[in-house]
């Protein structure tokens, strides 16, 4: 079965063909990951340090704890490489002028000798500075730390595999929408496929939110937190989790619309009850807000408040707009039972007759 053949709702075909074309889009799936796992991996480099950002930007050089033994340590070797970079100079300049005055008129031949002396070994002392200068460290930043043999391997395969997946997240929806949509009539697609093209985008826009607003701040405020009383460092394994599942729920928070029109659906609520439950739901979101971001600024937490509740009042405008007009799924559960049960009472009515015409053919009717 050719793989993009569209399929429409009166078709039907055999289980085989339904494992035959899902077997198929795998196969696309799989290929699609392959390639754009090539190319992640290729550019691993550049992506571990998109990864990494939130991190180098929480300890910068600039922002180094005092407190801290690690920060104490990048904040010496700092200090001391700019030492070095005004003393190359100044030792320079000193034995210069060593050499002038051996040099003068007048001056006696031991302090001619001494001058020269010392202007010998400032000189050597002058090329060990300028060494030392130019081997000096320019980036103070921290890296995640690595332990195993094999984990600065592992964790760029990992890297580049959520990246690679998240790159190949379109394809793969597109080939499962391609899969269920047949199934669905025209007037269930009506809901659907608006469902569908919204659960990509707003993951999509949860995880840039969450890259570029809330992981930073995440980030700085657990990284300083108490950092007087730990050596702090970071190994890749544990930052790179925390960023991918961070990443995730952001991400997943943001589907909070698609959630609200499964529901609005079904049924269990409608556009009038979110109107009226919106202070609690804002208060939730308030207190979500605060655990997904713990800082102590009140900013943080209102920036990442806002989106939530737009996506909620959003949520609220899509429930009204796509509220259902033929009946919820749970009212027509309830309309094919009510059917069921009048059926069953029309079948024992009609048993009930035939067992009077029986007995009244074959006079055994009852005598009143």
């Amino acid at each position: 079965m050719p793989v993009f053949r569209p399929i429409g709702h009166e078709d039907r075909i055999s289980i085989v063909d339904h494992l035959d074309e899902l077997r198929s889009r795998l196969i696309v799936c799989v290929v699609g990951f392959v390639i754009a796992f090539a190319f992640t991996y290729w550019q691993n480099a550049g992506i571990l340090d998109i990864v990494n950002q939130p991190l180098v930007d929480a300890q910068k050089a600039g922002q180094l704890n005092p407190q801290n033994a690690v920060d104490q340590s990048a904040r010496f070797e700092k200090e001391l490489s700019q030492a070095i970079k005004e003393l190359t100079p100044a030792t320079a300049a000193t034995g210069r002028a060593l050499k002038d005055i051996a040099g003068e008129p007048g001056v006696s031949a031991e302090a001619k000798a001494q001058a020269a002396a010392a202007a010998a070994r400032l000189a050597g002392a002058t090329e060990a500075l300028a060494r030392a200068s130019r081997a000096a460290p320019t980036d103070f930043s921290r890296k995640p730390l690595t332990l195993g043999v094999a984990e600065p391997f592992v964790a760029t395969f990992t890297v580049a595999a959520y990246a690679a997946l998240l790159l190949t997240l379109p394809l793969i929806l597109w080939q499962a929408y391609a899969f269920v949509l047949p199934a669905f009539d025209r007037e269930e697609r009506r809901v659907v496929i608006p469902l569908m093209a919204l659960v990509p985008l707003l993951f999509a826009a949860g995880v840039l939110f969450g890259y570029f607003v809330a992981l930073p701040r995440a980030v700085e405020f657990l990284q300083n937190f108490n950092s007087a009383q730990f050596d702090i460092q970071i190994q890749a394994r544990d930052y790179y989790r925390f960023v991918v599942i961070f990443l995730g729920l952001m991400g997943l928070i943001f589907q909070i619309p698609v959630g609200v029109l499964v529901l609005t659906r079904t049924g269990v609520v409608d556009a009038r009850m979110l109107w009226k439950r919106q202070g609690y739901v804002i208060l939730g979101i308030a207190v979500l807000a605060a655990v997904a971001t713990p800082t102590p600024d009140p900013v943080t937490m209102l920036v990442t408040m806002v989106p939530l509740v737009l996506l909620y009042e959003l949520s609220i405008g899509l429930a009204y707009l796509f509220k259902p007009k033929g009946g919820t799924i749970k009212t027509r559960w309830e309309n094919i039972w009510d059917e069921d049960e009048d059926d069953e009472q029309e079948l024992l009515a009609r048993e009930a007759v035939a067992d009077e015409a029986r007995g009244a053919g074959t006079g055994t009717g009852t005598v009143s």
